[in-house]
């Protein structure tokens, strides 16, 4: 890893978008599994945002919305978010309560875990961190 400083920031991130023919089973989805709460919601139900303060999920009306296939061919993944826990285990069956479904190609399930969100975009629950010290 780099020991170089690191650069001012343009900005920092506000939230993860996210593609779905159903925003509001999505964004409780995600408020559910990383305890955020609705902090925004078009009239139309078209976009609707869930945030612990920090960082804000955002599903997105796409009515054309193609639910991935990754690992198998067609769709790629588009996108993935990876989750820390403690207890894997305990994540990933938090998370198949909240409608979460277990993915068949699981790489390195000791451990990382792959699930899919109910718009089938692929999630890792992992209990390997990462810090800009390593």
């Amino acid at each position: 890893m780099s020991t170089e400083p690191l650069t001012a920031p343009v900005g920092r991130l506000a939230s993860v978008s996210l593609d779905t023919t159903d925003p509001a089973t999505l964004a409780d989805f995600y408020a559910g599994l990383l305890g955020m709460r609705r902090v925004y919601e078009h009239p139309d139900g078209s976009v609707i945002a869930v945030s612990d303060g920090n960082l804000a999920v955002t599903a997105m009306l796409a009515a054309d919305h193609i639910r991935p296939t990754w690992p198998e061919p067609g769709q790629q993944q588009q996108l993935h978010l990876d989750i820390a826990v403690t207890d894997l285990p305990a994540a990933v069956a938090s998370a198949v309560r909240l409608g979460a479904t277990e993915a068949a190609h699981q790489p390195m399930p000791e451990i990382w875990r792959v699930l899919l969100d109910p718009a089938g975009h692929p999630f890792c629950l992992t209990t390997a961190t990462g810090s800009l010290d390593s």
